[in-house]
């Protein structure tokens, strides 16, 4: 055999020079948006509706069901989104112990928050934007938040107004509001939720500028890019070029809220036992322990870590609520031992609506319930009145 008929033998053949070629072309970032960005994972298929047993299992089916621009607008958090993997991190750190033999059905999870009696502790937070995840949007959620006798808090960036969300369903909801710098414009909004029955209203004051850099990589996908606007006086300049919507948040907010707002009034993103104390100071009557589910500082602490010091300067005297990061029953029991009255939902549910509609909603809170009781059930209690600081032990960095 000739030497050149030897290296033809050697040579690939045009099969596999296609085949190659082909495998060059599928990665190459020109054809990227051809490409499946977010692959099934651990599954390897969809699971149906009554196979899901626990809402991680939401996550996949949400994520096939809307836009990947949509999808990240739940998913992302700000900037590097250090904060982000840090609130699930912290379940890692914290350990349930107990002496079990309790059964589960027996288990007790009822309280009471303002002087209204709940089933459970486990509430829903506000997010905007739900008919991006459903057609019915907040209508659904409030329905399935009726269904499980669960509280819903309403965001005022809501894809529906609020009165027409109270009147899709019976059960109690709260009120998230998003102040104005323009004191007098906030009077409107609060009046109208009041009106239809808002039992709180939740104040926001976390989101003072973010920041999401997943977004600059979606722009094939037609996600949204952060743009910034040119300087008017709505927008100065400042040293990080940043809108002004909400830089301009102090603590003498909740003194001018506090003549238009006749119920309980709730301060939303709260780190440190000395912010804490200034809300008491301020007329504020409950703490929301909330770092915006990671979208409202880079490079901070989780709220699990920081719920005891906030609990220790509030000592007693208003409720402390958290939020940011729960998917478990287990998870809520933890920030139950570690001194929360409540907890809120807020990526978990909008899976749930996003992947099945109302009963996927519905089905969400169903079963973290189930999980806080099952978890009370195998450290030893039996209700919330037991639950203590001595069923956990934390080892947070």
């Amino acid at each position: 055999m000739s030497k050149a008929e030897q290296q033809w033998r050697g040579d690939i053949s045009r099969r596999q020079a296609l085949a190659g070629l082909g495998t060059f072309l599928a990665a190459s970032p020109l054809l990227h948006a051809q490409r499946d960005p977010w692959p099934l994972g651990s599954h390897r298929r969809f699971m149906s509706f009554d196979e899901i047993r626990d809402v991680f299992d939401f996550e996949p089916l949400f994520r096939a069901n809307v836009p990947l621009a949509i999808y990240d607008y739940t998913a992302h958090g700000t900037e590097s989104e250090f904060t982000l993997y840090r609130n699930r991190d912290a379940f890692d750190w914290v350990q349930l112990i107990g002496g079990g033999g309790v059964d589960p059905n027996t288990v007790d999870t009822s309280t009471e928050l303002f002087g209204r009696p709940m089933p459970s502790p486990i509430m829903l937070a506000p997010t905007s934007r739900q008919r991006d995840l459903h057609p019915d949007g907040e209508l659904a959620m409030h329905r399935a938040a009726t269904t499980t006798s669960t509280t819903m808090i309403v965001s005022n960036a809501s894809s529906f107004p609020f009165t027409r969300i109270a009147e899709a369903a019976e059960g109690p909801l709260w009120y998230q509001l998003y102040a104005r710098s323009d004191i007098e414009a906030n009077r409107q909004p609060l009046a109208e939720g009041q009106e239809v029955g808002a039992q709180t209203i939740m104040v926001t004051i976390d989101q003072q500028a973010s920041y999401y850099e997943r977004d600059l990589h979606v722009r094939h996908t037609g996600g949204s890019v952060r743009r910034v606007a040119r300087r008017t006086p709505n927008n100065p300049p400042n040293p990080y070029r940043v809108g002004a919507g909400r830089l301009w948040y102090e603590w003498e907010l909740f003194d001018k809220l506090r003549p238009m707002i006749e119920v309980p009034m709730l301060a939303k993103g709260i780190l440190t036992g000395e912010g804490a104390k200034l809300c008491l100071d301020h007329g504020v009557e409950g703490i929301v322990v909330s770092n915006h589910g990671g979208r409202a500082i880079d490079y901070g602490p989780s709220t699990l870590e920081v719920l005891e010091e906030v609990v220790t300067a509030v000592d007693g005297r208003v409720p402390v609520l958290i939020d940011s990061g729960f998917r478990r029953g287990a998870d809520v029991l933890k920030a139950l031992a570690l001194g929360a009255d409540a907890v809120c939902l807020g990526r978990a549910s909008r899976w749930g609506l996003g992947a099945f509609g109302e009963p996927g909603a519905q089905k969400v809170i169903e079963i973290v319930n189930a999980e806080l009781k099952q978890a009370m059930a195998s450290v030893g209690v039996s209700s919330l009145a037991e639950i203590d600081r001595s069923i956990v032990k934390t080892n947070f960095p």
